[in-house]
């Protein structure tokens, strides 16, 4: 058997939330991140799971998700201290059979609790888990400054956000096809922003929460942290192109898109094209 911190899943979350921390999108306990566990990484560290907490209500339900372990950060918890304390600021929970409760079996010491975007988090697992067939396992938010600025000054519509992210670098078609959505301004941690987010996630990979930041989806932490990454980049591209002109004199086009998703085989909603 394989102690919890030795464990590659948990090395993996413990590097993309330093890497989080590092870019600068996690002042305080800003920020959360989840990872849904696979059954045979469950087996390598089940000795070190206490499974005689006590369970607690999610919130919501999720029927999908019952019977999963997940590694989450903490609520109040600080991004800055999980590479050197993880077991204070992390843990494993465990979902109950009718996805309704959870129960703490790793981490989380000194009564903490999992972050209070854990609804927001499990709700769009449950919507992921089925429409990827069980690829995708991670589920990030970030307060990525770039891409907050710009809800400030753009409409707040999937289309529009869409094709000025893309336009912004060659790659952002290919890295986020799909496209991105947007949730206008809602209380953070409630059932609301939970279930439009996940509404959206049903379409996206990555949904904008306006004034807010990043909530994301992907396979494994590097592709996940990656889009991340890439949204950001381009949101901080754009607002400098914003600062300097209010006027792009060229700009990649519809039919540039369209060449593009070809050679690189991927599928451009039309809707952002015309």
């Amino acid at each position: 058997m394989m102690k919890v911190l030795e464990a590659g899943f948990m090395k993996g979350f413990i590097h993309m939330a330093d890497q989080g921390f590092l870019q600068g999108w996690h002042e305080r306990n800003g920020g959360n991140l989840t990872y849904r566990i696979k059954e045979e990484e469950v087996e390598e560290i089940k000795e070190e799971l206490d499974l005689t907490g006590e369970w607690h209500p999610i919130g919501t339900t999720v029927k999908g998700l019952a019977g999963e372990y997940f590694v989450a950060t903490g609520s109040g918890k600080y991004f800055s201290n999980v590479l050197s304390n993880p077991k204070d600021s992390l843990g494993i929970v465990l979902v109950d059979e009718n996805g309704e409760n959870y129960k703490i079996c790793w981490g989380l010491e000194n009564g903490a609790r999992p972050t209070s975007e854990l609804p927001s988090h499990l709700m769009n697992h449950e919507v992921k888990k089925e429409i990827t067939g069980g690829e995708h396992r991670v589920i990030y938010h970030c307060h990525a400054t770039n891409v907050i600025a710009l809800t400030f000054v753009l409409p707040l519509k999937d289309e529009v956000f869409t094709r000025q992210l893309w336009e912004m670098a060659t790659e952002c078609p290919v890295v986020f096809p799909d496209g991105v959505g947007v949730v206008p301004w809602m209380v953070p941690g409630g059932r609301d922003i939970a279930v439009a987010t996940s509404k959206l996630m049903k379409k996206y990979d990555v949904a904008i929460w306006a004034h807010h930041g990043i909530f994301c989806s992907g396979k494994d932490f590097d592709l996940t942290f990656g889009l991340a990454h890439t949204v950001e980049k381009s949101a901080e591209i754009l607002v400098k192109v914003l600062s300097m002109s209010p006027v792009k004199l060229q700009t990649i086009t519809s039919d540039n898109f369209r060449d593009l998703a070809k050679d690189f085989k991927v599928t451009l909603p039309e809707e952002f094209l015309n």
